[in-house]
Formats: structure tokens, C-alpha cells, sequence
């Protein structure tokens, strides 16, 4: 695990990381073909060739090389990463466009960030307010990390989703704001230990709607079984459909406690106690 205080230039030189960085792009883009079509086409991998040194330079108190290395690099390739900003081993940024993170934001080791990611503050004050990645954190293209908050390793941060609260290692975020939603074992890990199928997220409104609805078949498949048992009690002789009520089986919790009637189901005519509800 990345230690948040420390820089990965300390234990590697800036050219050690950069081969990382590259190699690591293999991984996780299968459209990468050769070391030259990542080293010229890929915005991502030139951000970070900039940020590496800028980085350097800003550990060593050149304050303003530093910024202005990042902003050449914000100019040519629509990326702006602060040079203070703590980046950790095989960082990929994909497609790489309107990524911003902020100066005291950490980024540990295998983390991958899609397009228009922004790790971001939610003060002026000073000191730390930018969010914490730790190790192995997939963010969906779009999602905004707002605030000195820590991601734990190996989460997954779904597409547009705002998160300002901290997010326990292993767990999907989705939503405006973010909802924890799946749990580690319940994700599907690739043999270098990222999670590249950020796209299949759940989604609670259409689990809502699917659990009312096995609830409802549910309610429906009891009276069906209830109303045939107990007709069976009544006298054999005309019934209106209308004079037949379900509070006379017995049907607590099931039918309605208001009207007690049957008119909703297929074939009944309204009664007028139902016309008076309705």
C-alpha cells in the first residue's frame, strides 16, 4: 500500500517509473498495439511524462519550473495535474481529456482514471483537501472525488458519480452522491487485480422496481389460491361479483384494509364502495 506522505521518485527514478507506466498501458487498453504508437498517441502517458519531472522539481523547491511544466503539459494535452500531486507506480489515465487533480491529491500504485475524472477540493483552507486513492481504484469516465477523503484499495468509482465521503476498500460507488453498492467478492477481477468492467453497474431504481413487482406477483399468486379455497364456502348459488368481498375470507394483508374489494382484478366490475375510494 502506498504510504499517502511518501513519493514514488524516492525509491525510483523518474525514468524506472515512466518505463512502468508504459508497460502498464499493455494491461489495460487493448488497443494499444507497440511501445510507439503508446509513446506518440497516448495524452495520458504524456501528461505523466511531464508530471514526473514536474513533480521532481517541485519536491526540490523549483516552485516554478514545476508549475509551468504542468501547464505545458495541461496546454498540449488537456491535462492538468498539479505537480505537487503524489502519483504512484503504472498510473494510466485513459483517453485522458478534462482530467484534473488537485495539489495535495495521493494516487497509490495501479490506479486508472478515464476521462474527465477530478480530484478535487471543497475549501480554500489550506493544508490537505484533496481526496486520497489508494492502491488498484478504477474511476469511471466523469466521476468527481471532491474533498480530503480516501478511497480505499481497489474500489471502483462508477461514470459521473460525485463521492465526498470516504469509500471502504473493495466497494463499487455509483450516484449523485455516491451510494456504496457492491462489495469485493462480487466483482470480477482481472489476473493483475483491476477491475476493468466499470461499466456493469448496478442499478437500485431498477431493483426497486423489480423486487415490487415479485412482490406484487407474489400478493396476486396468495388471493388467487386464498379466493378458490374459500369460495369453495359459500353457498352454491349466484354471487355478484360486486356483494363479494375479500374481507369475508379472511385475506389480512393482503387485500386492501380501506375498501376490501376485488374490483381490480381482471373481469370485476367496480363496486360502489370502490367508486367512492377511487
Amino acid at each position: 500500500m502506498m504510504n499517502p506522505t511518501s513519493s514514488p521518485t524516492c525509491s525510483l527514478g523518474v525514468v524506472a517509473l515512466l518505463r512502468e507506466d508504459v508497460a502498464c498501458v499493455f494491461d489495460r487498453d487493448p488497443a494499444a498495439r507497440n511501445v510507439f504508437d503508446v509513446l506518440t498517441c497516448y495524452p495520458g502517458i504524456h501528461a505523466l511524462v511531464f508530471h514526473r519531472f514536474a513533480n521532481a522539481a517541485w519536491r526540490r523547491g523549483l516552485r516554478w519550473p514545476a508549475r509551468f511544466l504542468s501547464y505545458v503539459a495541461r496546454a498540449l494535452t488537456n491535462i492538468d495535474i498539479h505537480p505537487g500531486a503524489g502519483i504512484g507506480r503504472r498510473f494510466f489515465i485513459d483517453h485522458g481529456a478534462g482530467v484534473v487533480i488537485g495539489e495535495t491529491a495521493e494516487v497509490g500504485d495501479d490506479v486508472t482514471l478515464y476521462h474527465g475524472v477530478t480530484l478535487g477540493g471543497t475549501s480554500w483552507t489550506k493544508g490537505k483537501r484533496h481526496p486520497t486513492l489508494m492502491n488498484g481504484v478504477l474511476v469511471g469516465a466523469g466521476a468527481k472525488i471532491l474533498g480530503p477523503i480516501t478511497v480505499g484499495a481497489n474500489a471502483r468509482i462508477g461514470a459521473n458519480s460525485v463521492v465526498t465521503k470516504p469509500v471502504p476498500p473493495g466497494m463499487t460507488v455509483i450516484g449523485i452522491p455516491g451510494r456504496v453498492m457492491r462489495p469485493e467478492t462480487q466483482r470480477q477481477l482481472s489476473p493483475h487485480g483491476i477491475d476493468l468492467e466499470h461499466h456493469l453497474m448496478p442499478d437500485p431504481v431498477g431493483k426497486a422496481i423489480a423486487c415490487l413487482i415479485e412482490h406484487i406477483n407474489r400478493i396476486e399468486a396468495r388471493l388467487e389460491a386464498q379466493t378458490t379455497t374459500e369460495t369453495s364456502q359459500f353457498p352454491a348459488k349466484s354471487i355478484r361479483l360486486s356483494e363479494f368481498r375479500l374481507n369475508d375470507i379472511r385475506l389480512d394483508g393482503v387485500a386492501c384494509n380501506s375498501c376490501g374489494n376485488i374490483c381490480d382484478q381482471e373481469g370485476c366490475a367496480p363496486s360502489p364502495s370502490t367508486q367512492q375510494h377511487a
